[in-house]
């Protein structure tokens, strides 16, 4: 994976987490929705990322 992508997975679910705070404070459950999905995007994009890497790392391994 690259750093770019672990960079925007994690800013993704940060963005989202924050969202989430600020609709709870809000008592906004649309805006806390919006960050719980951001923050769940963020993190299945990053999972997946980890198995490519994954796959990747098995691959190479095999070709030794």
């Amino acid at each position: 994976m690259g750093f770019l992508d672990k960079l925007k997975n994690k800013t993704q679910k940060a963005k989202g987490a924050a969202k989430e705070d600020a609709g709870r404070r809000a008592d906004d459950p649309y805006l806390e929705a919006e960050g719980r999905k951001d923050r769940t995007a963020g993190g299945a994009k990053q999972v997946g990322e980890q198995v490519k890497d994954a796959a990747k790392e098995a691959k190479d391994t095999f070709k030794r």
